[in-house]
């Protein structure tokens, strides 16, 4: 039996988590949560699933919740909440599933307590993925990726020696506005962003995918988890999102994980390494019906963020930090249709530009510079 805790569990990876957990239960027991604002669907999940522990986002439904279940579960809330769910003293197992730089410190509380991490949280290697790293090394904690990009070259690299990866190719679906140029781009609405054609995601995801800028995040976020220069990580266009990642391999020979579009996969994989469960109502992939796979390069102009992410993960040092925390800014600025869809890689753009990099921030020093940069950023519009 592993224990679980789950840390955004309303959210889309959350939800999709409680669903392998829900199949498995004689593999999984879910022991403690965090929770945004949907308290209804909090409720749902403590009914079913009976966690010990329940950390809420806000004092307000803390104190509703404490009203109707303080008897029977230890409750919790905000930043602190966040920190007693993460190093939860009966879990095995941390998903890290919330949304941005959040993420980042209960991930390196849960690494100091000796959790293994099942990480969906892109943030927290973009950030500071050289203390992260660091930490998971010197404690002994395995550090299991969540996305299906990373959780393909993951199950690829199974029986395979690092000394023998020549290349990584992450796969993009183009998000919602593909087919569209950047003239096009002009005066697109927040509802047709948040229209993916092939995923079923959150609203910020499904914006950085409509910019690119999640794949730059993953890019960055592979080059730490598998120890790889920028220079041998690649990006390709497929619209079809059947092939979640490949390996390139010394010997010219490329491996390939494919499956139908499902974050449930990766999220049991995760879970239940080094086995494999099935996944009961997972939908088999029919390569006849499909026919054929198409594949096409990257335009680094057409899609500006995913440059800046190369170009800022070169760089390295505190620059990333700038990156994410511009780019979480910019998109809920243009989610609450403050700014144009085209204005958020303007707005990173210039906060790349005015930032002086630090080789070798502290996680004080990253805080500082993630809480400036998001002023900086509103300073804008």
């Amino acid at each position: 039996m592993k224990y679980i805790s789950l840390m955004g569990a309303t959210g889309s990876i959350g939800t999709q988590t409680l669903d392998v957990i829900r199949n498995h239960p004689e593999q999984f027991c879910l022991v403690a949560i965090t929770v945004g604002k949907n308290i209804e669907l909090t409720r749902k999940i403590i009914s079913e699933f009976k966690p010990e522990l329940v950390s809420v986002q806000n004092q307000d439904d803390y104190e509703k919740l404490k009203a109707e279940y303080g008897h029977s579960i230890r409750l919790s809330y905000g930043q602190n909440g966040l920190l007693e769910v993460a190093i939860y003293e009966k879990a095995t197992i941390l998903v890290n599933a919330v949304m941005g730089s959040v993420g980042l410190f209960p991930t390196l509380h849960a690494i100091q307590a000796g959790k293994t991490i099942a990480l969906a949280n892109k943030e927290t290697l973009v950030t500071a993925g050289h203390l992260v790293m660091s930490a998971a090394e010197q404690h002994g904690v395995s550090i299991l990726p969540v996305d299906s990009e990373h959780s393909a070259i993951f199950q690829c690299l199974q029986g395979e020696k690092d000394s023998e990866i020549d290349r990584l190719i992450i796969t993009a679906s183009g998000g919602s506005f593909r087919d569209k140029t950047r003239e096009d781009l002009i005066g697109v609405t927040v509802e047709e962003a948040l229209n993916h054609p092939n995923w079923s995601m959150g609203a910020k995801i499904t914006i950085d995918s409509a910019t690119m800028m999640n794949k730059g995040l993953e890019v960055i976020e592979a080059h730490w988890l598998f120890d790889i220069p920028f220079d041998k990580i690649d990006v390709v266009l497929h619209r079809e999102s059947i092939i979640h990642s490949m390996v390139e391999f010394q010997d010219t020979s490329i491996k390939a994980q494919l499956g139908s579009p499902d974050m449930r996969v990766a999220i049991q994989y995760a879970l239940s390494y080094p086995n494999r469960l099935p996944l009961p109502s997972g939908k088999r992939l029919n390569l006849e019906d499909i026919g054929k796979l198409n594949f096409e390069k990257m335009d680094y102009k057409r899609f500006h963020c995913l440059k800046l992410a190369y170009d800022a993960g070169r760089t390295g040092g505190s620059l990333p930090t700038v990156l994410n925390a511009a780019n979480e800014a910019a998109v809920n600025a243009f989610l609450n249709k403050k700014i144009a869809f085209l204005q958020i890689d303007e707005l990173i753009e210039r906060a790349l530009d005015r930032h002086n990099v630090i080789k070798h921030p502290d996680l004080d020093t990253i805080k500082e510079i993630d809480q400036e940069t998001r002023v900086y950023i509103n300073t804008l519009f």
